[in-house]
């Protein structure tokens, strides 16, 4: 605007600029300062560490940030990730895991396995199936978070909801890219989830486990028609329940009428 303002504003002692050349440079000044301005849908906020920081200040601590991965998938188990970073030891570069490329979360999965302390829950598909997603994923997340080495005095959760923790929680919308420790688990969540898909796909060999990761693409919603589910699908998610009513038509009206009450296999892990 400045330089838009100095080209209109008339010189005396020099020949004037003609109203084409004015509107010419006029415009070229406004290109020049548009592009100076951040546009703001490119605008990528960082996650950072001043909610941990803010505890820590105040005698609170260890603080831990959780998250998970999987609650989309036909297939598989939830991962839900704990995770109590050194503030004085951060692994640089830690974001939403949804914004790194597989490469980078693997490097940042060593580099945080090894400066933090790291626990890991997982819901199978059969607590999915008697809890329902939302109550399987918050059961994970606060299992993750009582398998860490060290009771944290605080935790910060991805998403709406809070944790049945013995310590105080606050949930955070958007918190895995927003709060440093939240985007580690989000890291260690989805990798170790990826992983384990992919093991799976040796399990289950032409569902397409090692691509897709249990997601509905159209390659999985093929092969779930073709060869109907498996034993690591979630029964009662629609596609799956329209390719169990067609390979084993029995077993879908069964169910029905019937309530698994069983109690799902639990598996912890601390790092």
């Amino acid at each position: 605007m400045l330089i838009m303002a100095g080209m209109n504003r008339p010189t005396s002692g020099r020949t004037q600029i003609n109203g084409k050349q004015t509107a010419k440079l006029g415009d070229a000044a406004r290109k020049e300062a548009a592009a100076r301005l951040p546009l703001g849908d490119e605008e990528i906020i960082r996650p950072t560490f001043r909610r941990e920081r803010a505890a820590l200040k105040r005698g609170v601590w260890p603080i831990a940030g959780c998250d998970e991965a999987g609650r989309g998938p036909l297939a598989g188990p939830v991962v839900a990730a704990a995770v109590i970073l050194d503030p004085d030891n951060i692994p640089r570069g830690l974001d939403d895991s949804k914004r790194l490329t597989p490469e980078r979360r693997a490097v940042l999965y060593e580099r945080i396995c090894a400066r933090a302390q790291v626990a890991v829950a997982l819901a199978p598909p059969a607590r999915i199936d008697r809890d329902n997603i939302l109550r399987a994923s918050l059961w994970a997340l606060a299992r993750a978070v009582a398998a860490l080495p060290e009771p944290p005095k605080h935790v910060f959760v991805d998403g709406r909801d809070r944790l049945a923790t013995s310590c105080d929680c606050d949930a955070v919308i958007g918190g895995d890219g927003l709060v440093m420790s939240i985007a580690a688990a989000s890291i260690i969540a989805k990798v170790t989830r990826d992983r384990l898909m992919c093991a799976l796909a040796l399990d289950c060999p032409g569902y397409g486990f090692e691509s897709h990761k249990g997601y509905a693409v159209p390659e999985h919603l093929e092969a779930l028609d073709r060869l109907g589910p498996s034993a690591h699908h979630r029964r009662f998610f629609a596609p799956v329940v329209a390719a169990r009513a067609k390979h084993f038509p029995a077993e879908a009206a069964r169910d029905l009428f019937t309530v698994d009450t069983s109690a799902a296999s639990e598996i912890s892990i601390a790092v």
